[in-house]
């Protein structure tokens, strides 16, 4: 790329920030107010917790509360920093959560009926809420503030509900788990992982569920191979934790008496993220929804929830993309260049000329932009979800004629020179089918790799 191409790039970085209006969020917007006036519930609720009237849990960075019953939840904390890991205490009064209010990790109390969070920890190092301790006096939590490894392996803490200091408890080395509701034991998971999101791994970050004796630290664990097993949690004497050993993360039940292992649900699309208990009742978080598992029956239901507020974040803004810069091309008469930024494709002039958005789309990811040879268009991949319901991604090839403010499309049917597509799989992330290798010297075509896959679908004109 040429001095004076670079240089044009960079004059137009002040047009960008004017022209990169980001639509994203007046379309979560909208689609915000379409579920609240439809009564659909809420997706994306994080991080479930229960008591015998309530159920609180993470949700845009806040810690909110809600019948059990489900409906409209209550927002129990406003900051604009990140509050998670909600923990009701065993008398549902209080909710234990970690907070950044001070620009660190640290263990907060709130009442659940709301009001002021009480700041409990103070140490530099990030302090992560597991739970109670079976009396209420005290929040249990992990931490790696005691170590001296490079990179520290964290142990359960605790410190008092009224304010204290925090005291190691005596197992060594541990990161996910809760305390027994007698108070005799705890199953816990002992390691963390690089990559929590990571679907099937089986390398050696996974590590069985450990049941621990906190007198005779003897140690029991379920049947176990390589699964990802984690986030432990009791009723009665049957500990309840997430694994992925049929594939997909589902809730399996583990029964301390009769040693038999038991698999709760039996989800095979999206994973079971997050889990707890409370009140003889699990509660657990899948495919955006808070669900409820009786253990008595066996039975699990969605608990119908709608969280509303004012989301600053979700406002439609002006937002300076230059510095999202990506895949720039320079056209073949060296006049203008294409690029992507925050999946809008744009093309701005070497000197003279104005920057001009390809697509304005707000519910759609476009990327990798490409130049016909004649620099009369302009081909880019758009991802779009179509099926909101399955979450279904659809990835189409679009050429959009780069003259102009509108972008002017035509259709085509898929051809043996324009086969580009994605699968449409749920299980898996969507695979990459073909690879655009460029244009055709007749700019009349697209070269890709591979034929016509089953879920295709092309734009082309």
């Amino acid at each position: 790329m040429s001095k004076r191409i670079v240089l044009g790039v960079l004059r137009c970085r002040t047009i960008l920030i004017l022209t990169g209006l980001l639509l994203a969020g007046l379309a979560t917007l909208s689609a915000t107010r379409v579920a609240t006036a439809n009564g659909t519930p809420t997706r994306l609720l994080r991080s479930p917790t229960v008591s015998a009237t309530h159920i609180a849990f993470a949700y845009a960075n806040n810690i909110w509360i809600v019948e059990r019953s489900g409906g409209t939840a209550r927002r129990l904390t406003s900051f604009q920093g990140q509050t998670s890991n909600p923990h009701f205490s065993p008398d549902g009064k209080w909710i234990a959560f970690t907070g950044e209010y001070a620009g660190n990790n640290d263990v907060y109390v709130v009442p659940s009926e709301g009001g002021e969070p009480k700041r409990l920890t103070w140490h530099p190092g990030s302090d992560q809420v597991q739970g109670w301790t079976p009396d209420g006096k005290a929040v249990m939590f992990s931490s790696a503030r005691a170590t001296w490894a490079p990179s520290g392996a964290p142990r359960f803490w605790t410190v008092p509900a009224s304010g204290g200091v925090e005291e190691p408890m005596a197992l060594p080395r541990a990161n996910q788990g809760k305390i027994s509701p007698d108070g005799s034991r705890v199953a816990y998971r002992m390691n963390t992982s690089w990559d929590e999101e990571r679907r099937n791994y089986r390398g050696g970050q996974n590590r069985p569920i450990w049941i621990v004796d906190l007198k005779s630290y003897d140690l029991v664990s379920p049947p176990w191979t390589d699964s990802k097993d984690m986030d432990p949690a009791w009723v009665g004497d049957t500990v309840y934790f997430i694994s992925d050993r049929d594939g997909v993360a589902n809730v399996w039940a583990y029964d301390t008496r009769s040693k038999r292992l038991t698999q709760a649900t039996r989800f095979n699309d999206f994973d079971v993220k997050t889990l707890d208990t409370g009140s003889g009742a699990v509660v657990f978080e899948q495919a955006g929804y808070i669900h409820e598992l009786d253990p008595r029956s066996g039975k699990e239901h969605i608990v119908n929830i709608t969280a509303t507020g004012d989301f600053p974040w979700m406002m439609p803004r002006w937002e300076d993309v230059s510095r999202s810069m990506t895949n720039i091309a320079l056209s073949p008469t060296g006049k203008r260049v294409v690029l992507e930024a925050r999946g809008e494709i744009f093309t701005i002039p070497a000197e003279k000329g104005d920057v001009r958005n390809l697509t304005h789309s707000s519910g759609s990811a476009e990327r990798d932009p490409a130049w016909s040879p004649d620099g009369k268009y302009v081909s880019y991949f758009r991802m779009e979800s179509r099926r909101l319901a399955k979450l279904r991604s659809i990835i189409r090839l679009t050429i959009t004629r780069r003259r102009g403010l509108r972008t002017r499309r035509r259709s085509c049917s898929p051809t043996p020179t324009c086969t580009c597509g994605f699968s449409t799989s749920t299980r898996a992330t969507p695979k990459l089918l073909a690879t655009i290798r460029g244009w055709s010297r007749s700019a009349r075509s697209i070269r890709c790799g591979l034929p016509i896959r089953s879920g295709l679908r092309t734009r082309a004109g």
